[in-house]
């Protein structure tokens, strides 16, 4: 039933493509047009250009549609480096260039601050910037035996779809990885439980590249025997999961070493596991950090507040320079990795705890209660806005604002300025996630 009436929604659509000026772009990287009072939002297109596209979605007022031929190219625009680029949902500005991009990103951040907030940066900082290509050490690639094509497909994610991108390379994936889709999925397609591995997670820290591979039956051991010779062949770590992400069975080597990454110009070493949250771009991630410690000035009396902490990235070097760290975290198993980092790094001036920081029941925590001169926030995409009522009576000197979604730090922005008190004195992006419109993004509050 649900078929067939996508099939009829799909005959509805004008089939004859239509010739419109891009006038704009969306936040989402998407060129801006209108035809018959409708505005249409047309993938793969630019500011400035002249487009024929078909349309992918028709509503009363507004709709979507794909760019088949470019008649005025921007100059903006140039040739995509990936073959799937224009069928992958990994990517979506690899036809802009880089330095487009990042005004794009930046555009979207001011005018989130602007609109939602109310509130300009005193200073607004230059973009983050580092390697546009085999970027990504993080990574959950979709694999499907396709019985039509009778082949496994290794990847992401058409654009808007459920199907998986025939590909054999990926241009943003670290090399270790973005080099062997093709071998990743031959070996999986010569193995009896090739329809039953949903899914390969990535990780790779500066000691190795770990392969998780989720399969949903009992494997067989000619096919482990695959995977072996897949690994030794690559030089891979390779773990199975058959059940929780935290549950993995070794298979590559028999006992491998933990996934790390250092932060060398602090003196600390971060170790994790393949499921564990760790930014995706070691290098921004490295300069994010150098820049949120800049910018906090610690001082070696500085009592710091380390809300959303995770592993300790901030928190740990954060803790090298000032009296004391209060590190705080939801999650229990992040907190208890955090307190192991801690102790392997020989850090005692930092204490991680365990909390819901969007829950009210935090009011009486002992934590709280406590006096913080510096603040930072590094909360997930629904923002830090639950928390934030508490800052009122810290009074921190300086709050700094690490935000993956510009909209939440935005209205956040607004809570801080306009209701504590705080001057929004430096902001800027930093480009964690080249060719796709994903923002991560820098606040610095002053009181």
């Amino acid at each position: 039933m649900n078929t067939s009436r996508r099939a009829r929604r799909k005959k509805r659509l004008p089939e004859e493509p239509v010739e419109v000026q891009i006038e704009a772009l969306s936040a989402e990287g998407r060129g801006i047009a209108h035809v018959d009072d409708r505005t249409v939002f047309i993938d793969q297109a630019l500011a400035g250009e002249r487009v024929l596209f078909k349309y992918t979605r028709l509503k009363k007022n507004i709709a979507e549609g794909r760019a088949i031929e470019i008649l005025q190219p921007s100059p903006d625009r140039v040739v995509a480096k990936c073959k799937a680029f224009e069928m992958c949902g990994g990517c979506s500005l690899q036809h802009m260039a880089t330095d487009a991009q990042l005004q794009l990103k930046q555009k979207t951040f001011l005018e989130h601050l602007e609109h939602i907030a109310g509130v300009a940066p005193r200073n607004i900082l230059k973009p983050v910037t580092g390697p546009v290509w085999s970027y990504r050490y993080k990574a959950r690639l979709g694999v499907r035996y396709v019985h039509k094509k009778e082949k496994v497909l290794v990847g992401f994610r058409e654009r808007g779809s459920s199907f998986i991108t025939d590909t054999e390379h990926c241009e943003i994936l670290h090399e270790s990885v973005g080099l062997i889709i093709n071998d990743l999925a031959q070996c999986i397609g010569n193995m009896e439980l090739k329809r039953q591995i949903p899914q390969i997670e990535v990780a790779i820290g500066d000691n190795q590249t770990v392969l998780v591979f989720r399969h949903l039956e009992a494997m067989a051991e000619d096919d482990r025997k695959l995977l072996r010779e897949l690994a030794m062949k690559h030089e891979l770590v390779i773990y199975l999961q058959a059940g929780s992400p935290d549950e993995l069975e070794p298979l590559w080597p028999d006992q491998p070493e933990i996934l790390f990454y250092e932060l060398q110009e602090h003196d600390v070493r971060v170790e994790f596991q393949p499921a564990d949250f760790t930014q995706v771009n070691p290098v921004i991630n490295r300069k994010m950090l150098d820049a949120a410690i800049g910018f906090l000035q610690l001082e070696k009396d500085d009592q710091v507040l380390d809300l959303f902490c995770g592993l300790g990235n901030f928190s740990l070097p954060m803790a090298k320079r000032c009296a004391h760290v209060t590190a705080v975290e939801g999650s229990v198993a992040m907190v208890k990795k955090g307190r192991d980092n801690a102790i392997k790094n020989s850090i005692g001036n930092v204490e991680f705890v365990h909390a819901d920081l969007y829950n009210d029941d935090i009011a009486t925590a002992p934590w709280l209660n406590k006096k913080y001169n510096k603040i930072l926030l590094d909360p997930p995409r629904s923002g830090a806005d639950a928390v934030l009522k508490y800052l009122r009576k810290m009074k921190a000197e300086k709050v700094v604002y690490v935000s993956c979604h510009p909209a939440t730090l935005a209205r956040d922005a607004g809570v801080l300025v306009n209701e504590l008190g705080y001057t929004l004195t430096d902001a800027g992006i930093m480009d964690m996630f080249p060719h796709t419109t994903h923002v991560e993004s820098m606040a610095v509050f002053t009181r």
